[in-house]
């Protein structure tokens, strides 16, 4: 199944960048009731129950995830060319992507984005041209991930956390065995992940990107000095609270700090998705700009 991107048109009209497959959880696995799962007296899960327990005592992320949909509206009051809904095809819907998939910076007041002039300048030409990473099928990297409304998988061990992604079938592995972030790593599209309990939330530290990935569709770069931050704190069986900040001295004048919310969805599963499969997008975007 091809996923089809959004409206070049409106897209173009936004001055943000929107490419490879992007698309909603309704077509997941067949509905396979989870084993363990509180029940509501209706026999529906209860989200709101009690946070799970891994055997060591520390709360379980285990589960699939999707980031909370954006509040109705809200999609159109910050970008009107949205507005129609035309840009919605085939269950591509942008207005149900956080605001932060746009835009990672949209939180700061006109004129106040804490983005150097050299990064501002390539971020401008970037929003004359879908030649982004993901328009050629190199996988959605951090922040950006985070705000695709596309379904995660999470595994927990003792000694390790795994995140699968949906939206390009990519991985992550988060080490909470206590070894340390390498030094001078190879550079790479996810970076290099070490975790520790605070209490209730996971802390984890993520460096060694490659400076090729964008940190949103509108095209803000990021060079090989990002480092990420993330507190997952699951509060309820339901409900988990992610706090990101993001740090990267070459591109940014201050750390940024992202909050939002991902939802348990129960009784499903990931699929998989390779973008190469029937990729028919590329040829009809321009390569640069003229």
């Amino acid at each position: 199944m091809r996923i089809r991107t959004f409206s070049l048109a409106t897209i173009l009209s936004l001055g943000a960048i929107v490419t490879g497959s992007v698309g909603t959880a309704d077509a997941q696995w067949l509905n396979y009731p989870t084993p363990g799962t509180p029940l509501t007296r209706d026999g529906k899960p209860n989200l709101s129950a009690k946070t799970p327990r891994a055997p060591n005592g520390k709360p379980d992320l285990s589960g699939v995830w999707q980031i909370e949909p954006t509040p109705a509206g809200e999609i159109e009051r910050l970008y009107p060319a949205m507005a129609s809904g035309a840009a919605g095809v085939d269950g591509d819907d942008p207005r149900t992507q956080s605001r932060h998939f746009f835009n990672l910076l949209i939180d700061s007041k006109p004129g106040e984005e804490p983005i150097r002039p050299e990064a501002a300048a390539r971020r401008s030409k970037s929003a004359q041209t879908l030649d982004s990473p993901t328009s050629h099928c190199l996988p959605y990297s951090l922040p950006n991930r985070y705000f695709v409304a596309r379904a995660f998988k999470i595994f927990q061990t003792p000694q390790e956390i795994a995140i699968f992604y949906e939206i390009d079938g990519v991985f992550r592995q988060i080490h909470t065995d206590g070894r340390k972030l390498p030094v001078n790593p190879f550079p790479s599209w996810l970076g290099y992940s070490t975790g520790k309990w605070e209490g209730d939330t996971l802390v984890v530290d993520t460096a060694g990107f490659n400076d090729k990935g964008w940190m949103d569709t509108r095209g803000l770069p990021r060079s090989e000095a990002l480092h990420v931050q993330e507190r997952f704190h699951r509060r309820d069986f339901g409900h988990m609270d992610v706090q990101a900040i993001v740090e990267d001295p070459n591109i940014l004048t201050r750390p940024v700090t992202i909050k939002f919310t991902e939802l348990l969805i129960p009784n499903t599963d990931i699929l998989e998705t390779f973008c190469v499969e029937g990729e028919r997008d590329r040829a009809h975007m321009p390569s640069a700009v003229q």
